[in-house]
């Protein structure tokens, strides 16, 4: 096991329409996707596309939608550990203008205890905060092994304030600040606090503010995508977690802003596809957003 990514299990609907129906009308979409689904989930699938296979920690049904989901893995050579529910989560995505709407059936009443799994070898953690209580065990494991520690904070959950004691790479969503009602700064301020070494808040368009041991606030601007190529942006910041994980793999020596730089044009790939598996990149993919694409500029220099 080189990392383990823990996090709730989907299998996503995505479709492109432009307009829902209500009542006794219909609607032809114009396009659709299924793939898996989920935060750390699809951080996981998009560290093993990039060519680290991570090992999983999901919920799992016994349901026909279940067994997609580990047809799915297996083709990424995933290795799933699932952890009991009666059945499996559905996310029905729609996509337009650059946002997304998402309708979620999500069964988190898990039926039996996390799996106990053998950290040896794991040099990586990634966390979405789903599964509070193996989130919180295996954070406190792999911090007394000396195994990074990574948080997407996409939202408050139950035991987020307990869990950044034990996490050394902590980035967190607008949505996160909000719902602790901080601004972008005061929740930074939070993260150093909570003795989080690298902590982050990602802004969509505007891209990632961010610190690192201590320094100063930094600013790494988005990539300039144009707007007419932007298909799905759901998945988008997994792809960025994921990213950043399998460049610390595979280049450790590197700093956290060259692995930011390296997940935000996984990201920039990311967005130009629909569904989470065709927005998975390759290193070759990332290479050619990076020499693709310039920063975006910011508004006080236009």
């Amino acid at each position: 096991m080189q990392a383990l990514f823990i996090g709730q299990a989907y299998i996503d609907i995505t479709f492109l329409t432009d307009a829902l129906p209500t009542g006794d009308d219909k609607t032809i979409a114009r396009d659709y996707a299924v793939s898996f689904g989920g935060n750390a989930v699809t951080a996981g699938f998009a560290c093993a596309k990039l060519g680290i296979a991570p090992d999983l920690l999901c919920s799992q049904a016994d349901d026909w939608l279940a067994r997609m989901f580990l047809d799915m893995a297996a083709k990424y050579g995933i290795s799933v550990h699932g952890r009991k529910v009666r059945e499996s989560s559905l996310s029905f995505i729609m996509p337009k203008g650059g946002k997304r709407a998402i309708v979620r059936c999500r069964d988190n009443d898990f039926l039996h205890p996390f799996p106990v799994l053998n950290l040896d070898g794991c040099r990586a953690l990634h966390l979405d905060g789903h599964m509070p209580d193996a989130a919180l065990h295996y954070a406190r494991a792999a911090r007394e092994a000396g195994i990074l520690t990574s948080l997407d904070g996409g939202a408050v959950r139950e035991n987020t304030q307990e869990l950044l004691r034990f996490i050394d790479v902590a980035i967190v969503s607008a949505r996160f600040c909000e719902q602790l009602g901080s601004s972008v700064e005061e929740t930074l301020d939070l993260l150093r606090a909570r003795g989080c070494p690298v902590g982050g808040v990602t802004l969509g368009d505007e891209g990632l503010v961010w610190y690192e041991d201590g320094g100063p606030t930094k600013h790494l601007p988005a990539l300039d995508v144009p707007r007419e190529r932007i298909i799905d942006t759901n998945g988008a910041g997994d792809v960025f977690h994921g990213a950043y994980i399998h460049s610390y793999l595979a280049e450790p020596g590197r700093s956290w802003e060259e692995h930011f730089r390296f997940a935000r044009a996984a990201s920039a790939h990311a967005i130009q596809h629909l569904g989470n598996e065709a927005s998975l990149p390759s290193l070759e993919m990332v290479a050619n957003a990076m020499a693709e694409w310039p920063e975006k500029r910011l508004a006080s220099a236009s």
